[in-house]
């Protein structure tokens, strides 16, 4: 790693005090498959043990490296083994099972545990099929677990037998926990492509063919990179990328920085940087912010996409060049209600949901902290699902779908979540019932692109 002169020292400093400049998430990988067992309540204690084992240091380290370096590291988080994979050869509840990651999380103090999930993309098994219904009940009795479901890959095809499940899923999460605005909907996540290596939320889990233990880190700078351009304002379209990459640069090096030594003070091996843009509710942390200073009027307009498929590829370019560890999902994320200029456009109109659909066809991601009325069916949550991940299957890219129906609300109205997830104004969603494709079930196959041994 090359040697940083003062310069960059203090330039990093400026970026942490004056734009937003954070490590998002240090997220510890588990894997269970080694807790499985035939009884339940032997698995879940099994897997208690092993999590605070190995992650009994994780916010202690954290805090000293934000300490020492003066980085500031909002989440310590974990992400586990698909609990579908753990629960399977007992049979049992897997509700246990979140009960037992949930005393886990209070235990260790970490902000979130990742992994109550199954990947569903070609089928599934019995155990599949228990955890995905409990998944309701699991996210209405826990605060700190997230759950997600794979539907569908460029190499599978999409599932649409889950597609249309998930659809129900997401709209019970919502009834379970209306009087907490629906908060338990916006821990669940449907993707397509799903990355094993994901620090982020709600979409985190230990995939199969990771070690036993690792570190992930998760980087963000939206207000670094608009407070970088906004001293460019009459820069061109290529200088605007350049200027971007050096700047995804720099942010990487951070996030390196910070993913080596907490592997070497935790003893476990260093995975991958996530160099996504991730924003927050605060002023000035805002991805919709930048697309406006390259010279939108504002997010949403004509041109967004492009301005999104620009910033997205610059990110990427300046990170791979930082380290050769980058990984997750590693680009711009769109999440509505955690993004205050995201927040100003969809509440003034000039946001809707049709424009961020097409906006996920060149971000990292997809359809991410959406609240929609309280009143939208499942079959049109299930088909929002399904038009994402056909976007992911055909361009062989990650997509998902996390929306909140805010029962009892109304367009115009808003939901209020608090911290990092924000507030979410009740946007338009087509009342077009989707509802006798949705019931055809069966498998979207997988397109030609999937032919590529």
């Amino acid at each position: 790693m090359p040697v940083l002169d003062t310069k960059d020292i203090l330039e990093t400093i400026q970026m942490i005090q004056d734009d937003c400049l954070d490590v998002r998430t240090t997220t510890m990988g588990i894997s269970l498959l080694d807790c499985a067992c035939e009884d339940m309540d032997r698995t879940c204690q099994k897997v208690y043990d092993k999590v605070c084992r190995l992650a009994k240091d994780l916010v202690r380290t954290g805090e000293e490296i934000q300490r020492q370096y003066g980085i500031p590291i909002i989440n310590k988080r974990i992400a586990v083994t698909p609990i579908a994979m753990v629960a399977g050869p007992s049979g049992g509840d897997p509700v246990k099972l979140a009960r037992a990651l949930q005393r886990a999380a209070d235990s260790l103090g970490v902000n979130f545990i990742g992994g109550y999930s199954a990947l569903v993309q070609k089928g599934f098994s019995p155990g599949d099929m228990a955890l995905i219904r409990s998944i309701p009940e699991a996210l209405a009795v826990t605060e700190n677990i997230c759950a997600s479901v794979n539907v569908g890959s460029t190499k599978a095809g999409i599932n649409m037998d889950a597609v249309a499940l998930m659809g129900q899923m997401v709209r019970e999460c919502a009834e379970r926990t209306a009087d907490r605005d629906c908060i338990a909907a916006a821990k669940l996540v449907v993707l397509c492509n799903a990355p094993e290596d994901n620090p982020f939320m709600a979409g985190a889990f230990h995939g199969p063919g990771e070690p036993d233990c690792e570190i992930n880190v998760g980087v963000s700078g939206p207000g670094v990179v608009r407070a970088v351009l906004a001293k460019h304002p009459d820069a061109s379209i290529s200088e605007l990328a350049d200027i971007i990459k050096r700047t995804a640069f720099k942010i990487t090096r951070m996030g390196q920085l910070v993913g080596s030594e907490a592997s070497r003070r935790l003893g476990v091996p260093f995975g991958i940087v996530d160099l996504s843009l991730a924003p927050t509710p605060a002023v000035g942390d805002s991805v919709a912010r930048i697309l406006e200073e390259m010279g939108l009027e504002s997010c949403g307009g004509c041109g967004t996409t492009a301005c999104l498929a620009l910033l997205n590829d610059a990110v990427k370019k300046g990170g791979v060049m930082a380290s050769s560890r980058v990984g997750g999902l590693s680009g711009a994320f769109i999440p509505v209600s955690e993004d205050e200029g995201m927040i100003a456009a969809a509440a003034s109109g000039a946001l809707c949901i049709e424009k961020l659909e097409a906006m996920t066809a060149v971000c990292s991601v997809g359809l991410d902290m959406i609240v929609l009325p309280g009143d939208t069916t499942a079959e049109v949550i299930a088909a929002l699902i399904a038009d994402e991940a056909a976007i992911g299957m055909v361009n062989s890219k990650t997509t998902a779908v996390r929306v909140i129906p805010a029962i009892g609300r109304k367009e115009g109205d808003t939901l209020e979540f608090g911290g990092l997830l924000g507030s979410g104004p009740v946007m338009r969603i087509s009342r077009c019932s989707p509802a006798r494709f949705i019931r055809r079930g069966g498998q979207i196959p997988a397109p030609m692109q999937s032919l590529k041994n």
